[in-house]
């Protein structure tokens, strides 16, 4: 095995030189895409959510040393939208932000980033993050309507213009609706959903199985909402007064005999992957204030938790649901830790077989994974869920007690990731 391949293999987490805490955070209400672009640009969703959270702090933004984000989809007007959120939070000129994207774990790798940062010690306090505005993503022209219109931007005579008009053609209006080209894999052919079919054939897993689990990541949710645990939520206002406090895709009349009602979506008409036991199309931002020791101590701050390593695998395509499998083994072992010392699991439910596969793979207890609802109820804007994982878990952390939790995603195109935090008094 080369040096590369081995290094690839081991992943390229590894625990921190520098001790770097989680002091922070606050998100959006998520959003669900109702068939028209939603109330708020992505740029918009990050400097709502950022200014709430900068706003209660000890220092001033200035004295962040960067600023990092995944996006996966930003806008047209929204290039390197890491530093337009930064600009526009008033953090400074002199502050770089630059944004990343790995697909569905975005968020998770502007949080690696960040930490790496800070170990290294070329920074002391970071803002990680992510944010997506999916019902914003762009349509697009096919290639034949881009040819058709590069012609007649260099028509230079009425006759010139007049002949390029007569050779459009119907299939030229045909939109590409970027959201459904994104979610596909280009080299294996298949969408996520049929990644997630896929899943459900290979390991026995039945549509009453998965039906009956996204009905219970709604009623915890709902649950979470009673009890106003999601403390991390800061409300929403649109330019017409509405109020948006809550995350929105939440349907409290969930049950198996409705869900059971809804057809197959990606494997027609025998499938069971549907849109009720799959995550929503969501818009969304979620951030994490990151500090060293050394901020923590300079500026008084509070510890909600320590990152302690982030594991980056990969795998076939084709079975791109298997990711957090493949990343939480390395990790418990490098960390010398086993699956009892995890205290609470937060895996992304891109789809309800994702999670299911994961908790019978890794053998967990169910009662300890997602306690808050998962993406089938709270939706999953793919550049800010890693943050959004980790941030739940966090407060899972504090307000249940337990020492560790590990965040684990599925990321599109065959890689997985898994992040352990944990929780303890820090006396400084």
């Amino acid at each position: 095995m080369s040096r590369r391949k081995h290094a690839m293999h081991q992943g390229t987490g590894s625990a921190p030189a520098r001790p770097v805490y989680v002091v922070d955070g606050s998100r959006t209400p998520f959003l669900k895409a109702r068939n028209k672009p939603g109330p708020f640009p992505a740029a918009d969703l990050a400097v709502y959510c950022g200014r709430a959270l900068l706003s209660r702090q000890s220092f001033e933004p200035g004295c962040i040393d960067e600023v990092i984000l995944g996006c996966v989809m930003p806008g047209p007007d929204e290039a390197n939208i890491a530093r337009i959120t930064a600009l526009r939070l008033g953090i400074g000129n002199d502050v770089p932000a630059w944004t990343v994207q790995r697909n569905c774990a975005s968020g998770l790798q502007a949080l690696d980033s960040a930490v790496l940062e800070i170990a290294s010690g070329r920074a002391e306090l970071v803002l990680a993050g992510g944010v997506e505005a999916m019902s914003h993503c762009p349509v697009l022209y096919n290639e034949d309507m881009v040819t058709w219109l590069g012609a007649l931007s260099t028509s230079k005579t009425l006759l010139q213009r007049l002949k390029v008009f007569t050779q459009i053609r119907p299939r030229y209006l045909k939109p590409v609706i970027a959201l459904l080209r994104g979610l596909t894999d280009p080299v294996v052919g298949l969408s996520m959903g049929q990644t997630a079919e896929n899943l459900a054939y290979r390991f026995h897993i039945t549509r009453e199985q998965m039906d009956s689990y996204a009905v219970r990541s709604h009623q915890r949710l709902a649950a979470a909402q009673d009890e106003n645990l999601l403390t991390e939520i800061e409300p929403l206002y649109d330019r017409h007064g509405n109020v948006y406090a809550n995350d929105d895709g939440l349907r409290r009349d969930s049950s198996v005999e409705r869900l059971a009602k809804l057809r197959p979506v990606f494997d027609k008409p025998f499938g069971l992957v549907t849109a009720g036991n799959s995550a929503q199309v969501t818009d969304g931002a979620a951030l994490l204030l990151l500090a060293s020791e050394n901020a923590v101590k300079e500026h008084n701050l509070p510890v909600l938790g320590k990152i302690i390593d982030t594991h980056w695998a990969a795998l076939e395509p084709a079975q791109m649901g298997l990711g957090p499998v493949h990343a939480t083994t390395p990790i418990l072992t490098r960390n010398k830790l086993n699956l009892d010392d995890i205290d609470f699991w937060e895996i992304n439910e891109a789809f309800a077989i994702v999670a299911l596969n994961c908790i019978a793979e890794l053998g967990l207890d169910p009662e300890t994974v997602n306690v808050m609802g998962g993406g089938t109820a709270i939706g999953h804007p793919l550049g800010a869920t890693g943050i959004r994982l980790t941030g739940t878990l966090a407060r899972i952390l504090e307000a249940k007690g337990g020492r560790y939790g590990c965040a684990n995603a599925c990321v599109g195109g065959g890689q997985g990731v898994a992040t352990i935090i944990e929780r303890e008094e820090y006396k400084w």
